[in-house]
């Protein structure tokens, strides 16, 4: 996982909708989310980035810290 900047808006009921991120200096628009669970390392999410690109963010509420799920080292996500 490595540590990345999201935006994000925080519904009344607690719901995250993140809705852009920073990795290796680029700016990510997040054009929609998926699928989402919890487990000890935080709320994943995925999140589409482009038509052919999904990625899956992490969110630990202690610390509010996000974390992308590593991709290849040399990928590019849109």
């Amino acid at each position: 996982m490595q540590p990345v900047e999201v935006i994000a808006r925080f519904e009344a009921n607690g719901k995250i909708h993140p809705t852009q991120f920073t990795w290796r200096d680029q700016v990510y628009n997040i054009l929609s989310t998926g699928r989402r669970w919890q487990d000890e390392s935080g709320l994943h999410i995925l999140a589409m980035v482009s038509r052919e690109r999904v990625v899956e963010l992490i969110f630990q509420p202690d610390g509010a810290r996000w974390f992308l799920k590593a991709p290849e080292p040399d990928a590019r996500l849109a």
